[in-house]
């Protein structure tokens, strides 16, 4: 069976440097892809990334504007977490939402394919530190030159994902890049 690899840009358009996600998303899909990947720009439709995971795939690659703290703004990092495999709670210790169609939190989405019965053997995150999410159109300076990292990133990523499918070799958890 050929392994499976779902690329999804998240974010919100009309938050400024929210549409990140999207904007990469949206590059990749116009860029020559092996069969077994899928490139899909979900904005903000988190259940329905949830529902499409359920279809199986061995990786998810996720883009997204992400607030790390003092990072300058564009930064683009790529992180790999623990693959959630039940509910989630949040720093309170409340129960992570399962369906909350105003959000696109990764968390979320990922706690909802674990409590449809579905899962991802791997996950990694590409993001990038956001100068502004105010409401309006247009990534700001800083994160709008960082779409071209971010695409190279992301493409040499996939690259390296269908290998290790192919090949069945995973690399381990925690891995963390900076550019």
């Amino acid at each position: 069976m050929a392994p499976r690899i779902m690329c999804a840009g998240i974010g919100n358009l009309f938050f400024r440097d929210d549409g990140f996600g999207v904007e990469v998303a949206n590059r990749l899909a116009s860029m020559p892809m092996p069969d077994c990947v899928r490139v899909e720009d979900y904005g903000i439709r988190g259940v329905h990334l949830a529902y499409d995971l359920m279809d199986g795939y061995d990786a998810l690659v996720i883009i997204d504007a992400m607030p790390m703290g003092d990072e300058p703004a564009g930064t683009v990092v790529l992180l790999e977490p623990e693959v959630p495999t039940s509910s989630q709670t949040d720093d309170d210790g409340d129960p992570v939402p399962v369906m909350d169609a105003h959000t696109m939190s990764p968390l979320a989405v990922l706690t909802t394919l674990a409590n449809l019965g579905g899962s991802v053997d791997r996950i990694l995150v590409v993001g990038c530190q956001p100068e502004t999410i105010e409401e309006g159109m247009g990534l700001s300076d800083p994160v709008a030159a960082a779409v071209d990292r971010a695409v190279e990133m992301v493409s040499e990523l996939l690259t390296e994902l269908v290998g290790d499918l192919l090949t069945n070799v995973c690399q381990p958890a925690g891995r963390e890049t900076r550019r």
